[in-house]
């Protein structure tokens, strides 16, 4: 493609093929290992769900039970495979006995491998079918109703109660929200488990649970119907589930999720190897069931200053790109993080944004790009944060951006007014429309501020990703290169869920979601 900014291709390819190898060396380790979160993931595949009588999720009760007696490793689905051939009866109710104090998985007669094998592939089978199911019924919803242009307008919601956020979500797709995101409340990204049921008392946020993806997207699903437009629907599966809450966003049809390791390692002091191991098939999930990912790269704007370490946002998108290859996920599905966070009182702040935003979209034209609005330089002042959004909403239809996250004024609480959603949209929806345009008819100078800008950030960002080639990805961030956030590589929440694969380790799920498209 030709750049409007002059950007060296030839040095773009460069910065990819370094990324590759990056990402390469991560994978390497990955595949060598599961974790607790992954054989979670498997039993939900499974089709174990539910919670024993102290309230704790069947998958945690299973697979703590094969991690506790050391066989984590060989992988929670040839004992359940075992189990099915030995007893004849379903993954549920051997979850259910094996629960009750009825039923050891692990002491009982090894049957014939290839038993084993029958016995799972049936059940995966039957889980990629629902999944292939929920992701024609969407695409079956595009052609028919619809949905709105990009930049696709994204608002949150956030009240701590699924049943208020469901009013709060069809009053925002009414005032013209195309994706609506479900706050998750805070802490969840920390816990080991995922809560069962409907919740009503989250705090900052509403749990993620299956159900409450069911009951949101039932809804939103009206809603859509009505207003004649596909309302689609995110939600978070980073955090110590992330596979987990993949899998449960693909049964239940979800379409945007954000899943990035690298944001859990730097903000939630997640252990760098186990969140790469889970990252790695819930991104497999979200490929084969048609979820664009959200990455995380804005966040290091919050913590280090966007003028000077903007390079690490863009390094950051090329190693999440290839990580994202390698999982089976296309570049349509990919929303790689980038955010106005430049400082307002910084002189032609504007223009470095928007040459920052343009190499962007340039160096990854056929990703639906996460624009993140500004957050950090909020000050209390409303009306100066509102013009602020302004410029960032000129930036997004300018260049071209996918996914467009509204600032708006009372922001900070979460779940904002409803008259302050509604100026927040009004504000996108006219400069996109008085604007739609404008990226096509304005050119950049040679020579001046928009092209140097551009060629400094990505010649930094090619001296990052060869610095962190020779570290690897792991060493770099214990020496705080994204975000300047450093996490010891042997540290973090969650290192004792992580187990090398043994001899008998079965996932069939990753060769037929990566074949079966």
């Amino acid at each position: 493609m030709q750049s409007k900014l002059g950007l060296d291709f030839k040095r773009v390819e460069h910065a990819r093929g370094v990324a590759g190898k990056i990402a390469a060396d991560v994978q390497g380790f990955v595949e060598g290992y599961t974790t607790v979160a992954v054989e979670r993931t498997l039993c939900r595949l499974a089709g174990i769900d539910g919670v024993d009588e102290s309230q704790v999720p069947l998958p945690n009760v299973v697979v703590d039970f094969i991690k506790e007696r050391g066989v984590l490793g060989e992988g929670v689905l040839f004992h359940i495979g075992n189990a099915m051939v030995a007893t004849g009866l379903s993954p549920q109710v051997i979850a259910e006995k094996l629960s009750a104090g009825q039923l050891d998985i692990t002491r009982l007669p090894l049957a014939p491998a290839d038993k084993i094998n029958e016995a799972v592939m049936k059940i995966a089978a039957e889980s990629i079918k629902i999944i292939k199911s929920r992701r024609e019924r969407r695409e079956e919803y595009l052609k028919t109703l619809g949905e709105g242009k990009r930049p696709y307008l994204y608002v949150i919601v956030a009240t701590g109660n699924i049943y208020e956020d469901v009013i709060q979500a069809e009053a925002a797709a009414r005032q013209g929200a195309d994706i609506i995101a479900v706050i998750r409340t805070t802490g969840q990204s920390l816990l080991d488990y995922v809560p069962f049921g409907a919740t009503t008392e989250g705090f900052g946020g509403t749990y993620a649970t299956q159900e409450n993806f069911r009951i949101m997207r039932s809804a939103l699903d009206k809603t859509g119907e009505e207003l004649g437009r596909y309302i689609r629907l995110c939600n978070y599966c980073s955090g110590l589930c992330m596979p987990e809450i993949a899998v449960m966003g693909a049964l239940e049809g979800l379409d945007v999720m954000l899943n990035d390791a690298l944001y859990g390692i730097l903000f939630r002091d997640i252990n760098m190897q186990r969140t790469m191991v889970d990252q790695f098939f819930s991104r497999v999930i979200n490929g084969f069931a048609g979820v664009i990912i959200n990455t995380g790269e804005d966040n290091y704007l919050t913590t280090a200053d966007a003028f000077e370490e903007a390079h690490t946002v863009l390094a950051s998108d090329l190693i999440n790109e290839q990580l994202a290859l390698l999982a089976g996920l296309p570049q349509q599905q990919m929303g790689l993080g980038h955010a106005f966070e430049m400082d307002p009182d910084l002189e032609n702040g504007f223009i470095y944004e928007l040459a920052q935003a343009q190499m962007t979209r340039e160096i990854f034209p056929d990703a639906p790009l996460k624009y993140m609005p500004p957050t950090k330089f909020m000050t209390g002042n409303i009306f100066k944060g509102h013009i602020q959004d302004a410029l960032f909403n000129m930036v997004g239809i300018w260049t071209g951006q996918g996914i467009q996250l509204l600032g708006m004024p009372t922001e900070a609480i979460h779940t904002p007014f409803m008259s302050d959603r509604y100026l927040s949209i009004e504000n996108a929806k006219y400069i996109f429309s008085n604007m739609r345009s404008i990226g096509e008819e304005m050119e950049f100078r040679e020579g001046g501020i928009a092209r140097s800008r551009a060629a400094e950030v990505l010649n930094k960002s090619i001296e990052t990703l060869e610095k962190i080639e020779k570290e690897g990805l792991f060493s770099a961030l214990e020496k705080g290169m994204f975000g300047d956030v450093k996490r010891p590589r042997n540290g973090g929440k969650g290192l004792d869920g992580v187990a090398p694969k043994g001899g008998n380790y079965m996932n069939p799920f990753i060769n037929l979601m990566l074949g079966g498209k």
